[in-house]
């Protein structure tokens, strides 16, 4: 377990958080920024040599410092930027007409809802934390 100090409006509260979650949440986040590259750029991109899409790949990496560092709002943040590489391989997993691509597209599908469920049961005990404060 990870200790983290979250504070509260005018008081802080010592609430333990799952390293194993923190960990898993950091590799489901490296492994999504490699597929998006290796995919657009490699293994299987909308035209020979690559394309702009790989591009996809820039906004996994803003949350990267934070997340590293286990902060609870990066975390939170995190979690609903996933949800966004979630629709883009459910979209793509339907429609690519490739069958590399829609494995890849399976793929992301997998890491995009591992990092979603990492990071909201990461946050949890802070959030339940915090609201159980503001209601005492």
């Amino acid at each position: 377990m990870l200790g983290l100090l979250v504070s509260g409006h005018n008081n802080s509260m010592n609430v333990e958080l799952d390293s194993r979650l923190h960990w898993a949440a950091v590799f489901f986040l490296a492994a999504l920024t490699v597929l998006c590259l290796g995919w657009e750029l490699w293994w299987a991109p909308l035209r020979p040599g690559g394309t702009l899409l790989a591009l996809k790949a820039v906004p996994l990496l803003f949350p990267l410092r934070g997340v590293l560092k286990g902060s609870v709002y990066t975390m939170q943040w995190t979690a609903m930027l996933s949800l966004l590489y979630l629709m883009e391989g459910a979209v793509r997993a339907w429609s690519d007409v490739s069958l590399a691509s829609m494995w890849l597209a399976g793929l992301e599908i997998i890491l995009s809802f591992g990092l979603y469920l990492c990071t909201i049961f990461y946050v949890r005990p802070a959030k339940r934390a915090q609201r159980a404060a503001h209601h005492a």
